[in-house]
């Protein structure tokens, strides 16, 4: 009996490390449109390991994030590859983003862009291919609050479209 307790706690404590262990790979993108501005605000939450780990392959090994290291560079890196994987269709037309700035909120970097003189929307489409370069399993989802309406989307790299019709 002693065996069958020890046994089964050290099977449950062994499961637990292994279920712990896991990493979940995923980014969080909030579109707003504010009609009264007549602009697009984006928000984007990526978790700065992940983020500084691409950037670290694709643009500089030595790169820190949340450092107060070069953040001229930085933002450069960060804008360049954010423009390159999100893209933006209002009414069929492809839309000029623009990287505003970010910020760090504990282990996720918040990146803020824009598109600005949007009149009306009556169809939007967004394309998030934001870290499938680097993880297979990466998930973003894009929450949109569009005239009005509110709208969720769980993108994957074999799904990195949503489309909304007003």
């Amino acid at each position: 009996m002693k065996f069958l307790k020890s046994f089964l706690v050290l099977t449950i404590l062994m499961s637990f490390a292994f279920s712990s262990a896991h990493k979940y790979y995923v980014s969080i993108t909030k579109i707003e449109y504010v009609k009264e501005q007549k602009s697009i605000q984006i928000i984007t939450r990526i978790f700065i390991d992940d983020f500084e780990n691409l950037l670290k392959e694709r643009y500089d090994d030595k790169i820190v994030l949340a450092s107060d290291l070069d953040e001229t560079q930085i933002d450069s890196y960060i804008k360049k590859y954010l423009l390159s994987r999100l893209k933006i269709n209002i009414d069929g037309k492809e839309s000029i983003i623009k990287f505003i700035g970010k910020e760090y909120d504990e282990d996720v970097v918040q990146c803020y862009l824009e598109i600005e003189g949007v009149e009306n929307i009556k169809s939007f489409a967004v394309e998030n291919n934001v870290l499938y370069d680097m993880f297979n399993d990466q998930k973003n989802i894009v929450r949109t609050n569009i005239n009005g309406k509110n709208k969720s989307f769980i993108l994957i790299p074999e799904n990195n479209k949503g489309m909304l019709n007003f």
